[in-house]
């Protein structure tokens, strides 16, 4: 295995989707192959994002029965190595995490431990920010466990909250400083750890 191949799954608009993908554009991607994402919802940005960035896409809605199965029925598919939660709105069980046998990874709109867990995404993140009065916060990469944000972090960025910012206004900063530099980022310190990973099993065989 030369590169670890990558599923990404999303809920809309695949801001951090395109961000991958124009990572692995420009070369910053090379331990990892973007083969799939996976749109929990017809209909999304997102979708026509992967097919513009030339990427195998499914949608399996996640309101359907049998969400998660079917999800993992596609992993095995596509020969999925390591799964990128870009957006991705739904909350994995444990069972689900613990049949995937790759690392999967999300990026979140805080850094955690702070505003973080279950009930805290999109613009609820940054209006608990803006609440609580902060002066900073930012994003923060981390591995996903049967805990809601509360896998072992990989990779965090600051970002300066300002005067007079809304919860809008701070999101789109967050996702321009910090989210599509540290989740390509981060996926690329995977990646490489997937396949060498690989690599070390080879060669013991």
């Amino acid at each position: 295995m030369l590169t670890a191949r990558i599923a990404v799954l999303v809920s809309g608009g695949g801001t951090n989707l395109q961000a991958l993908m124009d990572a692995r554009d420009r070369g910053e991607l090379p331990h990892g192959s973007l083969a799939l994402v996976i749109a929990d919802k017809p209909g999304i940005r997102a979708i026509e994002r992967a097919r513009e960035g030339d990427v195998a896409c499914a949608v399996i809605p996640r309101k359907e029965p049998g969400f998660e199965e079917k999800v993992l029925a596609a992993l095995r598919n596509y020969k999925i190595d390591m799964v990128v939660l870009a957006g991705f709105l739904g909350i994995l069980s444990r069972e689900f995490i613990q049949a995937f046998p790759g690392p999967i990874i999300n990026i979140h709109p805080s850094l955690i431990p702070a505003f973080c867990g279950k009930g805290f995404y999109g613009l609820k993140v940054h209006q608990a920010a803006l609440d609580y009065g902060v002066k900073v916060t930012g994003a923060t990469v981390h591995y996903v466990n049967e805990v809601p944000d509360g896998g072992k972090i990989i990779l965090q960025r600051a970002v300066d909250i300002l005067p007079g910012d809304t919860a809008e206004v701070l999101q789109r900063r967050v996702m321009e400083q910090a989210e599509w530099k540290l989740l390509p980022a981060a996926a690329e310190l995977v990646a490489a750890d997937v396949v060498a990973a690989e690599a070390a099993s080879a060669a013991k065989e």
